[in-house]
């Protein structure tokens, strides 16, 4: 599906500096949550009703010995064909035939959670346990339909994030890669014609994160 938009991460852009993190909880007013520290980079360490958009950490070694360390900015997907959306009976997930962004209203709180959290490849839906609705990034639609970038997207200061016209996000993913791949062999857009927040990676996925490249 070429309508809509999309988001394109490239990873190998990124520093890892959280703006993109704190942008989201900025623009969508969401609070601080007590942390503490568990030997990793990542804080706090997972997706909450607090925190639509993760920084994830990955470190290790290569089967022939190399190290690595990898940055990847967890979020929604904005799956074409939402697997969270099957769930849905009573319109309370929701896709813009516009944007395509999904969308999770009010209604989500009669949803079953943890058969709706299953249902989404990326493990991404999370609950807010003081109204019971499900919540996650919404792609801002507030500001994308008023003709701005996506929070985290005006923030980056690498240019790691890109946003526009999926077409335009669809060719630039598949010419990004080609140029990765002359240093990177195993540079992929993960699952682009399933997502509109598309990732380049220059590893095996799994050395990134264990959803990212869906369960």
């Amino acid at each position: 599906m070429s309508e809509g938009y999309s988001i394109l991460v490239d990873t190998s852009k990124c520093t890892a500096c959280r703006g993109c993190q704190v942008a989201c909880k900025e623009w969508n007013q969401l609070p601080g949550v007590p942390t503490k520290n568990v030997g990793s980079h990542e804080n706090p360490q997972e997706l909450s009703a607090a925190t639509w958009k993760i920084l994830r950490f990955s470190e290790g070694k290569q089967p022939e010995g190399q190290a690595f360390w990898h940055f990847f900015s967890e979020q929604c997907r904005h799956c074409v064909s939402p697997g969270c959306m099957e769930q849905s009976e009573k319109d309370e997930v929701l896709q813009d035939e516009k944007t395509g962004a999904v969308l999770f209203t009010p209604k989500t709180k009669d949803l079953k959670y943890e058969a709706t959290r299953k249902a989404c490849p990326y493990d991404i839906p999370r609950k807010d346990e003081k109204t019971g609705a499900l919540v996650k990034c919404t792609m801002c639609f507030d500001r994308i339909t008023n003709n701005m970038e996506p929070a985290c997207v005006k923030t980056c200061p690498t240019d790691a994030l890109e946003f526009g016209p999926r077409e335009k996000i669809l060719d630039a993913a598949k010419k990004r890669v080609a140029e990765l791949k002359k240093n990177y062999p195993k540079a992929a857009a993960l699952n682009a014609d399933d997502v509109r927040v598309i990732y380049l990676v220059t590893d095996d996925p799994k050395t990134y994160w264990k959803f990212a490249a869906g369960k």
